[in-house]
């Protein structure tokens, strides 16, 4: 309404004229369009901005038979007056009688055009003067003329649930269901998309359902899958304008008036993984060139059927793509009822899981990547390759879910273990544990033992960073008997070293030297000096955990050099932070701080803000050790920036505590 009512305030008496300001509200089926036309007619009329009154006439743009310019100006000539014999033969001498009464007419008129699919609704029936104002509500946006328009948006969570709680308490003041069950009425709105309409439909529901509570409602909706079906399967009488409360209609035929192309890339869109599509990924999934998948795109983006989300300010390029949840109900609907539609449907998810592996292989070929190995393609630097995992990462991790699928499995775990480097980077732990379970599952019932083993792995390192060590241990356990079993030692090893991290996790330390030297001993026997790099680091830490901290610096030091040595600069910070701690452990702080220095250098570079608050943690250790509590209390404050950073709040947290404690 803010935007809205400004915009119908005439200009001051002896203003200069201006040209026929015509204002437009669209927005997709349902999001209220009629609703505020005619609550801003009502508030500026009450303003006294229009004496002449509001002439509204519905043109039923979306129906299977819409009101044409030629029936609508009958029913505007009849609301002024003009009936009977009084009004002209031919529909030529009616449009000049309509635009002469509007040109004679001294009071201010308002004219809402309510409900137009088409320019040829409306354009005969402006005045031809700039006295009046025109107000036009479509689903589609006419960018092609020169109206000032107002695309509406569903509704915030506050104001959906608002919405609802105002229907129930207007039918019954003592209706309390609003204020007992606010998680479940927050879960409603979210399952109607916050959509008017539907919010609408669902409050005359549980008005209907006064004996029964709101997350009964809820259960319903969740168990059928499909919003759109529960409400208006439930739905009855109409709204305000005399419309009926039904919302699959609505929807049917916004699609019903779509071109081919657009109305199969809209299908499409609806199976796509994820709640956001970016451009090459829609490409992927409808077979199109991205600049072609891009022009549909925008096409939709008029209907308001697709909404672009710009991301970052980033160029036209970067727009990622958004359905409406309940549109993507629907599209899903209209696939499963269609026999061709499900196959092409079958064959786009194929190609776009396909698209997700190829270049999350790509990306993690390059987080992996070491000097001397082949460039990975695409990616020419981490920060790139990161960057696309970033936008891309709820699609991603929604694809693997398709390993349940027998037609998708095989490629779903391929997905699954190129985001796990990626997942645990960016201690996106939940999300890692989600994929790992989804590949887990696929690969034992596929007998995929290596493959499961994996899965396995990927599993125990999320678990074991999300503080749940007991499991971490069991799941590494697994993986171990299955590479054992498969008589792969290089996994094997790699298995030692995951099962020795989580029972360090677990406060389980000479167990913990134990698995890290296991593991040391198989990559040596493989030759696989950064294996054994990784192997003697973690051994380091374990130690230090034992209090055997001088053998920690000695393992420690030769982890440093072998992973120097293979070039992986990153892992290298890991070890100079490790023999950080075990230096200052044992008194010698001058080169802890050196150590600690090297560690954070390195995390800088590579933009490793955790690790960066890992080394900043210790850096400031070091230095209370040499009884610098300034330079330690410095530490500790950009500690916790770099764990703020790095979406660690509880680090951060802590190491602002211990900063305060040095003032």
């Amino acid at each position: 309404m803010g935007r809205l009512l400004p915009r119908l305030e005439p200009a001051p008496d002896g203003a200069a004229a201006l040209p026929l300001l015509i204002f437009a509200v669209t927005g997709m089926g349902g999001i209220g369009k009629t609703a505020l036309a005619v609550e801003a007619a009502h508030q500026a009329c009450a303003k006294g901005w229009f004496p002449g009154g509001t002439l509204f006439v519905d043109l039923r743009g979306y129906d299977d038979a819409p009101v044409t310019a030629d029936q609508a100006v009958l029913a505007l000539l009849d609301a002024l007056g003009i009936r009977g014999p009084d009004l002209p033969q031919t529909t030529a001498r009616q449009y000049d009688t309509y635009r002469a009464l509007l040109a004679e007419r001294q009071d201010r008129t308002l004219l809402i055009l309510d409900n137009t699919s088409d320019p040829s609704q409306f354009l005969p029936l402006l005045p031809g003067t700039d006295h009046h104002r025109v107000l036009i509500t479509s689903r589609d946006r006419p960018d092609a003329l020169p109206v000032r328009l107002i695309d509406l948006e569903t509704l915030a969570p506050d104001d959906s649930a608002a919405l609802v709680t105002r229907a129930l308490h207007d039918a019954d003041e003592r209706d309390d269901r609003p204020s007992r069950e606010q998680d479940a009425l927050r879960e409603l709105t979210s399952l109607c998309g916050h959509l008017p309409l539907a919010l609408q439909i669902a409050a005359a529901m549980l008005r209907r359902r006064r004996h029964r509570d709101i997350a009964s409602l809820v259960t319903e909706i969740k168990e059928a899958g499909d919003p759109t079906a529960v409400l208006d399967n439930g739905s009855r009488g109409t709204d305000l304008y005399g419309r009926s409360l039904i919302l699959r209609p609505v929807l049917e035929t916004s699609y019903r008036r779509l071109p081919p192309d657009q109305a199969r890339l809209l299908r499409l869109l609806a199976l796509a993984p994820g709640t956001e599509t970016g451009a090459e990924a829609v490409a992927a999934l409808a077979d199109l060139g991205t600049e072609a998948a891009l022009s549909l795109l925008e096409d939709l983006a008029a209907t308001h059927l697709v909404t672009p989300v710009q991301g970052g300010g980033g160029p036209a390029s970067g727009v990622r793509w958004r359905l409406h949840d309940l549109v993507r109900a629907f599209g899903v609907g209209v696939v499963a009822g269609d026999a061709g539609f499900g196959e092409e449907g079958e064959a786009a998810r194929e190609r776009v899981l396909e698209f997700y592996c190829r270049w999350a292989y790509a990306a993690d070929d390059r987080l992996r990547w070491l000097p001397g190995k082949a460039e990975p393609e695409r990616f020419t630097d981490r920060a790139q390759a990161l960057g696309w995992l970033d936008g891309e990462r709820a699609g991603l991790v929604a694809a693997v879910q398709w390993a349940g699928e027998e037609r998708y499995a095989e490629t779903a775990v391929r997905l699954a273990a190129c985001l796990a480097e990626y997942l645990d980077w960016r201690r996106s732990f939940d999300d890692l544990i989600t994929v790992s379970r989804a590949a887990r599952e696929a690969t034992h019932r596929a007998g995929n033992h290596l493959g499961e083993g994996d899965a396995w792995t990927s599993l125990g390192n999320a678990l074991r960073q999300a503080d749940r060590a007991e499991e971490a241990i069991d799941a590494h356990t697994r993986a171990r008997d299955l590479y054992r079993a498969a008589g792969d030692h290089h996994r094997e090893a790699i298995a030692w070293n995951n099962l020795g991290l989580a029972l360090r996790k677990a406060g389980r330390a000479e167990e913990a030297v134990d698995a890290h030297t296991r593991a040391r001993d198989l990559f040596q026997a493989a030759g696989d000096h950064h294996g054994e790099g990784i192997a003697w680091n973690n051994l380091g830490g374990a130690l230090q955990q034992a209090d055997r901290a001088e053998e920690a610096i000695d393992a420690h030091t030769r982890a440093r050099d072998l992973i120097r040595a293979v070039g992986d600069r990153h892992r290298e910070a890991d070890a100079w932070n490790n023999l950080g701690i075990a230096l200052e452990e044992v008194g010698r702080a001058e080169e802890a701080v050196e150590a600690c220095g090297k560690a954070l250098e390195i995390c800088r570079e590579f933009e490793d803000w955790y690790g960066a608050g890992r080394a900043l943690r210790n850096l400031a250790s070091a230095h209370e050790s040499a009884h610098r509590p300034a330079d330690a209390r410095a530490c500790w404050l950009q500690a916790a920036d770099a764990y703020t950073r790095a979406n660690a709040p509880t680090e951060a947290a802590q190491a602002r505590t211990w900063a305060e404690e040095q003032e």
